[in-house]
């Protein structure tokens, strides 16, 4: 009996033992591969279920029209699922956490890919030093991912997406743009587009039918009422900052423009996180100047336009002030009310060193290619997004633009019609050359990545 024991024992460690083998060379070898990449360096991994997740770091020319002028080092991250699966290039335009963790976007999940998160440029630590913010355009954000998706071709060799999500689907857009043959289609969420930035009249068009008349009403209102209450709110804006040691001396100059630009962001803040459902939120006339305040900084957050808030997305305020252009609002309802003609713009939360003029034509050229050459490009907006209401215009070259009924800046392809949730999902996987009969295994759930900055409201 004891000999026919130790006879199984080692029939089945003879299987289990070269499976388990197979196993650890294959992941040995794919950190071998990363690591052969030139610049290159795997900073960590950890191994959720089903996954390996790796945080990296990349060698960046500062400048890629000039490689010997200096390097940086940008960060990145490896959702890892299979050489065999297809992989998603996800970028949300700004940094990534400081401690990054292993998230899907909604194109992953629906693919079942590996994923490749950027950090753009001048985010974070991802910032050359000295910095030359004359570098940061997107056509060197461009081709920093170019670079990256060139240099992971090497292991992966199947069909690659882009997604973004805002700023992210923007410069999913822009990338596809400069080189169009770097993945086989761009999955862009809420991507603005303004490419004439004088000629914003679509989103004074969007607040005069966004959600009902008697929500707009009230949020008038209360942008109205709250700078009537100029002396007081400013008090206690004061009191707030010095609490909590909040400064404005080097983006907007005083507590006075500090306060005057979060009331003019108010109704755009509500609407592009919040929906029909909070008008009754909205505080009435009578409101004390406590509950006042008290309900905007929930909203529109007081602490953003202050030095501190400032700082971390100074890059996108340059980015916006330089190429990307802004929402230019009329605020026609507040005539009489508001004291700092032009505050509404970019330069307004800039240093003085990085103010700068606006260069109208690299929008103009994406504009014009997105509408008559772009091919594999799918848009999903929001319907009471303000951010959806100047939208990108795809050619007919099997691209697509979706608005989810309702919605907000975090439309996606869930909150699509039924039929439109459908078809945009068979397109993506169409793309992607994945199906049913295709897919892996189920692993363990991940969280989803929503692709948004760390923080709940952005203008």
């Amino acid at each position: 009996m004891r000999l026919r024991f130790l006879a199984a024992l080692a029939a089945l460690l003879a299987l289990v033992l070269p499976a388990a083998s197979a196993t650890a060379a294959a992941q040995d070898d794919l950190l071998e591969r990363l690591k052969a990449i030139t610049g290159l360096t795997v900073v960590s991994e950890t191994q959720p279920a089903g996954y390996r997740f790796f945080v990296l770091s990349y060698t960046q020319p500062a400048d890629h029209r000039d490689p010997g002028a200096g390097t940086f080092q940008q960060r990145l991250t490896l959702l890892h699922r299979s050489e065999q699966a297809p992989v998603v290039l996800a970028t949300s335009g700004y940094g990534l956490p400081v401690n990054p963790t292993a998230s899907r976007t909604e194109p992953t999940r629906l693919i079942d890919g590996n994923q490749v998160s950027v950090e753009h440029r001048f985010f974070r630590s991802s910032r050359p030093s000295p910095a030359d913010w004359h570098d940061l355009t997107i056509w060197q954000e461009a081709t920093d991912e170019h670079r990256i998706v060139q240099a992971l071709r090497t292991i992966y060799s199947g069909k690659w997406i882009q997604t973004g999500v805002s700023k992210g689907g923007m410069t999913s857009v822009y990338h596809r743009r400069f080189y169009p043959d770097d993945v086989d289609g761009v999955v862009a969420y809420v991507a603005p587009n303004d490419p004439i930035n004088p000629l914003d009249h679509a989103y004074d068009r969007f607040f005069a039918r966004v959600g009902t008349e008697s929500c707009r009403t009230a949020l008038e209102d209360v942008q109205r009422e709250a700078l009537k209450r100029r002396a007081r709110m400013v008090a206690l804006l004061e009191a707030d900052a010095a609490r909590n040691g909040y400064t404005f001396a080097r983006t907007l100059g005083s507590a006075d423009r500090s306060f005057e630009m979060t009331i003019l962001d108010t109704a755009w803040a509500f609407w592009q996180y919040s929906g029909v459902a909070d008008c009754a939120s909205v505080p009435p006339a009578t409101a004390t100047d406590e509950e006042l305040y008290a309900w905007i900084d929930n909203v529109a957050s007081f602490s953003f336009y202050t030095d501190q808030g400032m700082e971390y997305y100074a890059p996108y305020y340059y980015q916006a002030a330089t190429q990307l252009g802004w929402p230019d609002l009329a605020f026609r309802h507040l005539r009489g009310l508001t004291r700092y003609r032009g505050l509404y713009q970019p330069n307004s939360v800039l240093p003085v060193e990085l103010r700068s003029r606006h260069d109208p034509r690299p929008m103009l050229d994406v504009d014009l290619w997105v509408r008559t050459r772009s091919e594999r490009m799918l848009f999903v907006y929001g319907e009471n997004d303000p951010w959806s209401a100047e939208r990108f215009v795809p050619s007919r070259r099997d691209s697509h633009l979706y608005v989810a009924p309702g919605a907000n800046h975090g439309a996606s392809i869930a909150l699509l019609s039924e039929a439109d949730r459908v078809a945009a999902t068979d397109t993506l996987l169409r793309w992607a050359e994945v199906a049913p009969a295709r897919r892996l295994p189920e692993a363990a759930p991940l969280p989803d990545d929503p692709m948004l900055p760390d923080r709940h409201h952005v203008r």
